[in-house]
């Protein structure tokens, strides 16, 4: 399925940038992983919100068309995990309106609404869905606040450029306790039945909110899918990430790889891996009829076929690094061996061999800059760039121990330059480890963005840093850690077809992980759902409700 170019353009004019500080501390991530267990589990969950958590309201107002409430508690996340969320983040402020008079005295439907991402205060919500929901049905609407968000954001972040990878996982966990709270204090005014929605990131907060909530109740995800991992792995949204700054905190952290690391599971790779060999296996089958041990297969089915695909591609790491290494001095070797064809083709000449094949910093003078000035482009293609690829981007940096086994190229930018130009007297100081590096990093049919980690070009399995993103966002955000929701039938989710932003492809599906949920699809990419289906949206909850009227009252079952 094609994705919207819209989505990719307006991604790219935002100047919004996210985990600007990192991954975070080691051990509040560990802490978070250990509570994402609780949190995971309904009934453990449900306990750790009390039914009559105190919920403060500072202002009340009967406007021509509604009644206005707003309120704050204090999140339970803090009163759980002490110190992880930020003092300012602490109070959960909400805004709720509810209708002068209800249509029916016995059913008092209100829905939360949860925010998107960039989707500040109160304002956008409650205009383009709450009030229209309240006009329109009779729903009353809650409209919470995100920790990091309007009211809750720290003094020191630039818009919703969240700081650390952390504090997504934070702003998760406080919304599905904060839901909780706000549902007890629904039932103990008498509201009824209730529901919960939101679109993009809210969508998905709503969907693990749901999970928590031991009683039939409405959920309507808008924009959203399965996990959390896709969307900044996948999707337009990695490319507002520094990858090269993540990397580098994962390498030099033994915390991240050696613990944290341990800790986390990339959930879809084994389903999809089994899923694919079942099919890859099933038509294998219908292509060779003639084998009768076959047909024993196919005529039997429930014949044992083992389809279990186990991985842990962050402790096989090592093994593939190894085999990099080793790839790499093969290459090392490749390239001296071409440095003696150009000697014995007389294209170098041997003072100038044995300074790219020694283990020592050397100087070129200006005899040696003329002979690489004569090599051809192609040809440097061939001997240096090449090398330079294989070696420099699949194997990371850090991993060389033995200096000695280093290819030598060239140090400095200035004498690169000059190769290019014009040779110039001055003798510079050259070291080959850094040749092809710097040479073709001046080469100007070779400029590059100067990124480790283009995202764009790189699949996630490639490097251990981006692993362990999948790994911990799978680990936190992944529906199938997760409890099913009391009643499934009340789930309309509504995804965009075109969705660059929340790609659908290599995560498990929403019908599979919560059978008995319904999901709808609008030709469309993000962005341009967002701006016109709000009220496909609104449909959709209107429906819900009916559904959840018609099948549950007072939380019992109509028969």
């Amino acid at each position: 399925m094609s994705t919207s170019k819209l989505d990719a353009v307006y991604r790219s004019i935002l100047i919004t940038k996210f985990f600007t500080k990192g991954w975070g501390k080691p051990e509040n991530l560990r802490r978070l992983f250990e509570f994402r267990k609780v949190v995971s589990n309904r009934d453990e969950c449900f306990k750790l919100v009390e039914r009559d958590y105190p919920v403060t309201i500072t202002k009340e107002q009967n406007l021509s068309d509604c009644r206005l409430l707003e309120g704050y508690f204090v999140t339970p996340m803090e009163r759980h995990l002490p110190g992880i969320v930020p003092k300012i983040a602490q109070k959960a402020h909400f805004q709720m309106l509810l209708p002068n008079h209800w249509p029916e005295s016995s059913c008092k439907p209100v829905c939360l609404h949860l925010a998107g991402t960039g989707d500040h205060y109160f304002w956008r919500r409650r205009n383009l869905m709450v009030k229209p929901l309240l006009k329109e049905a009779g729903i009353g609407g809650i409209i919470l606040e995100n920790p990091f968000y309007g009211l809750r954001k720290p003094t020191d972040q630039v818009r919703s450029s969240l700081h650390n990878v952390s504090d997504i996982f934070v702003m998760g966990g406080c919304l599905i306790l904060e839901s909780l709270v706000l549902f007890h204090w629904c039932e103990r005014n008498g509201l009824g039945p209730l529901g919960v929605t939101g679109l993009s990131m809210g969508g998905h907060m709503a969907s693990l909110a749901a999970t928590n909530w031991p009683k039939p109740l409405v959920l309507v995800p808008c924009l959203s899918w399965s996990t959390a991992s896709a969307v900044f792995l996948q999707g337009v949204m990695s490319h507002s990430i520094n990858w090269d700054l993540l990397e580098d905190q994962y390498l030099s952290d033994g915390s991240y790889r050696e613990k944290l690391s341990k800790m986390v599971t990339i959930v879809d790779e084994a389903f999809l891996a089994g899923k694919k060999f079942a099919q890859t296996y099933s038509q294998r089958m219908d292509t060779q009829t003639g084998d009768p041990i076959v047909k024993t297969v196919n005529l039997e089915p429930n014949y044992p076929v083992d389809i279990t695909f186990k991985e842990n591609p962050i402790s096989e790491i090592k093994e593939k690094r190894k085999k990099l290494e080793n790839e790499s001095f093969a290459q090392k070797e490749n390239l001296i061996e071409k440095l003696k064809i150009l000697l014995e083709e007389e294209k170098i000449s041997q003072s100038l061999y044995d300074k790219l094949t020694s283990d020592e910093k050397f100087e070129l003078d200006s005899q040696d800059i003329e002979i690489i000035n004569k090599l051809t482009e192609a040809r440097i293609r061939e001997v240096l760039l090449k090398f330079q690829v294989e070696t420099k981007s699949d194997v990371p940096k850090h991993n060389y121990t033995d200096s000695k086994t280093e290819s030598k190229i060239l140090t400095s930018n200035t004498v690169a330059k000059e190769i290019i130009d014009k040779p110039k007297p001055e003798r510079k100081s050259w070291n080959v480890s850094d040749l092809t590096s710097d040479l073709w990093v001046n080469l100007p049919f070779m400029k590059s963005s100067g990124k480790k980690i283009d995202i764009g070009k790189i699949h996630w399995r490639d490097r251990e840093a981006l692993q362990f993103m999948r790994g911990i966002m799978d680990e936190c955000t992944h529906l199938s850690n997760f409890s099913v929701p009391f009643d499934t039938s009340l789930i309309i989710a509504v995804c965009a077809k075109h969705d660059a932003y929340v790609p659908r492809e290599d995560v498990g599906a929403l019908e599979e992980i919560w059978p008995g949920a319904e999901v709808r699809y609008v030709d469309a990419g993000h962005v341009s759902a967002y701006i016109l289906h709000q009220s496909l949206f609104r449909s959709c909850i209107r429906e819900a409700f009916e559904r959840s009227k018609k099948k549950w009252k007072n939380g019992q079952h109509i028969e």
